[in-house]
């Protein structure tokens, strides 16, 4: 424990310390249930977006692997321009969300192309932007942990480090002062004894 000064200057240090604490830890507390929330919420999303993800591959596995086979004009068709990141604030810090995605369509010949080619580039549009979405739902879930795991050691911190211990120094202060003024009466007796003494045998 560090030492520090038993004096009525440092009570008041330490019982301002204590109000300090014990006004802010409420918010962490707070922050923290919120956190707990969104990080349960961003979980589910991504067992979700994964489970869909999985199912939507096995459910087009055939189709995919079509797409695969085609010629290198088609394979061109569609490719993505732009995507678009937006920041979300969710209990206090900013996250990444999908905004979207920008396509560069180019219309291949039509006369060399299979007659489906545009339903397999609608469903290659859609699998890509769903797997850009589980990726961005991983990026916000590992935000929302990490500042968890910070917040958590915070509330840890207050609870059962600093509140404890000034408490604990208010307390051996308190001790201090209340021996140091039982000794001071007790001092003043005595002396206020001997002087009765001394004036009674002038007397």
């Amino acid at each position: 424990m560090a030492k520090i000064r038993l004096t009525k200057n440092e009570l008041k240090l330490q019982r301002d310390a204590l109000k300090r604490f014990q006004r802010y830890l409420p918010t962490l507390q707070l922050k923290e249930q919120q956190l707990q929330l969104e990080v349960r919420h961003a979980r589910e999303s991504m067992a979700y977006l994964e489970e869909r993800y999985q199912r939507e591959v096995e459910d087009h596995a055939v189709d995919l692997a079509l797409f695969a086979d085609f010629p290198e004009d088609c394979k061109e068709a569609d490719k993505v321009s732009k995507w678009r990141v937006a920041t979300r604030n969710i209990a206090g810090i900013e996250v990444p969300a999908h905004a979207g995605l920008d396509w560069e369509r180019n219309d291949p010949d039509p006369f060399v192309t299979p007659f489906w080619i545009d339903e397999a580039v609608e469903l290659v549009e859609h699998h890509v932007e769903l797997l850009l979405k589980k990726k961005l739902m991983e990026e916000q879930l590992q935000c929302l942990e990490d500042e968890l795991r910070v917040v958590n050691q915070r509330v840890n911190l207050f609870e059962k480090v600093k509140i404890p211990a000034a408490q604990e120094n208010i307390r051996r202060i308190n001790i201090y002062i209340g021996d140091q003024q039982t000794n001071s009466v007790g001092r003043s007796k005595i002396a206020k004894a001997k002087c009765q003494e001394r004036d009674a045998d002038l007397s």
